[in-house]
């Protein structure tokens, strides 16, 4: 599956290099080219020869050790790949490319790649939750690098928790699933909405929900890894743009209505993920409101249902919406689906734990026409993204088939 695929492994140093060593096996018997970079403290644990056996290509261990006079062996190796795995990815290594430090090999061939980098941390699990490990996975994920989470366990330092690196079986069919989909929407546009809407009151306040946008950007960081032209319309959030995205910022329900309506023509798929509000104040104040005794009411007016509407003017686009629900999930997104002339409904509980809007993870089901229906188990959203497009483009390939 991966033959011709051609994979940079950066390995750093730490207990779980014996793990990308199992790691080139797994990606060398799938058919990939596999090239190594070592960092000094890597080679405390594992010799290079290890390495060089296993991928069957020389090892690179010193920036200056130049084993063809005829490239610049960083550069050269930062153009070949197709593909950068970091693994396993200490916290040191994380803070050099975070603050753009390139002191070694390994540092200055990330420094040089524009191939798409991974990186699949492994350390205890009190580094790993440190504020400024977490600060900087937060700005390489800003930088567009994708991170393989750690799994919880029994780690080397005899500490059970989150900081183990993954698996060597699951990241190779990681890999798998990234060459598998990457071409999956090529030449096809999808919108993706996501994040709050905010509804103004007066100057200073507004009406609005918990919707964080995480799930809408995961999916438009999954549309464009599967090669699509990426248009993210998203309401208030901090969260940084995913690679490969064009983000518009909206505030209001009407903002985000005229723009997806300016796209909507051209759009292959359209992604619904935003809480759009359902209404809005009928008289927005144009000063502060100040406090009376007593109470005060607020009039409210429906703002314009963008899935239904979008449902309505319909041709060729698939349409795809969520449903955030806290009860009878399944009866409200089937009705949902029927009343939005929508292709899928993907429906969720937000009362369940670890599945609701500021949650990192996230268990959906997905009802289609004529009964379909999958339920999907809890996993991070990131990951959920990319089964979800999964699913979907393929049932609209036997569909057009």
């Amino acid at each position: 599956m991966l033959e011709n695929r051609k994979i940079l492994l950066c390995v750093s140093g730490g207990i779980a290099v014996y793990k990308a060593v199992a790691l080139v096996s797994k990606l060398s018997q799938a058919g990939a080219s596999v090239k190594v970079i070592m960092t000094r403290s890597a080679q405390q644990f594992v010799q290079p020869l290890t390495f060089q056996v296993m991928s069957r290509n020389d090892v690179y261990t010193d920036t200056f050790d130049e084993k063809d006079s005829s490239v610049i062996a960083h550069i050269d190796l930062a153009d070949w790949a197709d593909l950068i795995i970091v693994a396993p990815g200490t916290a040191n290594v994380i803070g050099k490319l975070a603050g753009g430090i390139g002191d070694d090999m390994v540092t200055t061939t990330l420094l040089a790649a524009t191939a798409p980098i991974w990186i699949a941390p492994a350390m205890n699990v009190h580094m790993y939750d440190h504020p400024a490990v977490k600060r900087n996975i937060q700005q390489l994920h800003a930088d567009g690098i994708r991170f393989i989470e750690p799994s919880e366990g029994f780690l080397a330092c005899g500490y059970v928790g989150k900081g183990r690196l993954e698996e060597p079986e699951k990241i190779t069919e990681l890999v798998k699933g990234y060459f598998t989909r990457e071409h999956k929407l090529a030449g096809k546009k999808v919108i993706v909405t996501a994040g709050p809407t905010r509804e103004r009151i007066d100057p200073v306040r507004f009406l609005t929900n918990f919707s964080s946008g995480k799930m809408g950007y995961a999916m438009a960081g999954a549309a464009a890894e599967m090669g699509a032209e990426t248009i993210l319309i998203s309401g208030p959030v901090s969260l940084p743009v995913p690679s490969g995205v064009t983000r518009i910022l909206v505030e209001s329900a009407e903002d985000m209505l005229q723009a997806v309506e300016a796209h909507y023509d051209s759009s292959d798929y359209v992604i619904k993920t935003a809480a759009v509000a359902d209404y809005r104040p009928k008289t927005v104040a144009d000063r502060k409101m100040k406090k009376q005794e007593g109470g005060s009411t607020i009039v409210l007016e429906r703002t314009v249902d963008i899935l239904q509407q979008l449902g309505e003017n319909k041709k060729n686009q698939v349409l795809i919406g969520f449903a955030a629900e806290t009860n009878d999930v399944g009866q409200y997104a089937k009705d949902k689906l029927e009343r939005k002339n929508a292709d899928y409904i993907i429906a969720n509980d937000v009362t369940e734990a670890q599945a609701g809007f500021e949650s990192d993870t996230n268990r959906v089901t997905v009802y289609g026409k004529n009964g379909f229906e999958q339920a999907f188990d809890m996993m991070s959203k990131q990951q959920l993204a990319r089964q979800l497009l999964d699913l979907i483009t393929e049932k609209e390939k036997l569909h057009d088939s």
